[in-house]
């Protein structure tokens, strides 16, 4: 039996009902050019979410930076957050799963941290809601940092004196009081700095600007609202583009491959759970029970194989790509898709397979214009740390 997550009859009567209401997607908004400035980093993006509980300032964002790229927060010195989200690749790593700590290696792709503040939940699986979640992960995962459990951070913290008076000044705690979750929202703060628009597709839709892309941007824009049906999961709204409907979907990579052991491994994996499990531990330590994505933290049989749906923005910088980092290229990626689900037109799709994944027929010329949009997606961003340093918009 099919579980069908997005039908497309829905899908296709939401969306042309959206569209009735705004401009056609495929053309830019009729707009002065000069009314947005080029160096408007946040341009095609809507305010960054900011908790109430959580707000920024500048000392929060620079302990922040600071935790974010610490080694000593590792079994073995080597790994700090940045060494899987590197400032210089786009905060990625360029690997197709990552390194922790003595060379171990886990089952995922690192995302990029561009644009997370965005996120409705973070990880592949969005097994947490919020950055602060997801920054304590990490350091107590087996193969990623490795620590035994939180206490090993904050003894770190404590033997270090600039880090105390830092946190003495930023949040006014003392060293007893001082928690782990003291140090994920300082870590969090400086992510949502991490924002990245203003891409020539920015330029191009949200500025009026009808030479910030090329032809065959143009081109492939139109075939990512239409033909290819792109836009159905990596969606844009009138007023910005997130490029993810924050949902998750099965679109049939990794989990082809295990489709004759997909009732075993479900059971052994709730019965793990049940028995006190760590979905993180589970998912990172075991290929084939990272391929059950979603449904491992929704024990959902609609959720098999479903993984959260990735930002486009500055994808040309992060491959290799999908959860598992499979496929190399943006062609790659392409292919797959139309040819329905599977990477070679002629393999079986999995039953589990999101309902509006089907062929899509196009060329090739047509598959190398969706590509050439993919790259219209890469960000003006300067590369330096604060891009955005005191986001004020308050979450809902």
């Amino acid at each position: 039996m099919r579980y069908a997550l997005l039908p497309v009859l829905v899908l296709a009567t939401l969306f042309a009902q959206k569209q009735a209401d705004t401009k056609p997607l495929a053309e830019p908004a009729a707009v002065n050019p000069q009314s947005v400035p080029d160096k408007n980093n946040l341009l095609g993006l809507p305010p960054v979410p900011i908790p109430a509980n959580n707000p920024q300032t500048p000392d929060k964002i620079a302990l922040g930076d600071k935790l974010f790229h610490d080694k000593r927060f590792s079994v073995d010195g080597t790994v700090s957050c940045s060494k899987c989200h590197d400032d210089k690749q786009a905060f990625t790593d360029g690997l197709p799963v990552s390194v922790g700590h003595h060379g171990l290696t886990g089952t995922r792709n690192a995302p990029t941290v561009l644009n997370a503040a965005f996120n409705q939940s973070q990880f592949w699986d969005g097994r947490e809601p919020d950055l602060e979640g997801q920054a304590k992960q990490p350091l107590i995962n087996p193969v990623e940092h490795g620590l035994a459990d939180h206490k090993q951070v904050l003894e770190i913290i404590r033997t270090d004196p600039d880090y105390l008076a830092t946190f003495q000044s930023v949040f006014d705690v003392s060293a007893k009081k001082l928690t782990i979750d003291h140090v994920a929202k300082a870590i969090a703060s400086f992510e949502r700095t991490l924002v990245a628009g203003n891409s020539p597709f920015d330029r191009y839709y949200f500025n009026g600007k009808t030479d910030a892309m090329t032809d065959a941007q143009i081109r492939g824009f139109e075939l990512f609202v239409g033909q290819g049906r792109c836009v159905s999961c990596h969606t844009i709204e009138q007023d910005h583009a997130l490029f993810t409907d924050n949902r998750f979907h099965n679109i049939g990579v990794g989990i082809n491959q295990i489709q004759q052991d997909i009732s075993r491994l479900t059971q052994a994996f709730l019965e793990a759970k049940n028995k006190g499990g760590q979905v993180d531990t589970m998912v990172l330590t075991d290929k084939k029970s990272s391929e059950l994505g979603r449904f491992a933290v929704t024990d959902e049989l609609s959720q098999i194989g479903a993984f959260k749906t990735p930002t486009l923005r500055n994808v040309e910088l992060t491959a290799p790509y999908m959860h598992d980092g499979s496929l190399k290229t943006l062609k790659e990626v392409m292919v797959h898709y139309n040819n329905g689900g599977v990477n070679k037109a002629d393999e079986r799709v999995n039953d589990f397979l999101s309902g509006g994944i089907r062929p899509l027929n196009l060329t090739d010329p047509q598959l190398n214009d969706l590509v050439a949009f993919m790259k219209a997606l890469t960000s003006a961003w300067s590369g330096s740390k604060y891009a955005n340093p005191i986001p004020t918009q308050a979450a809902n």
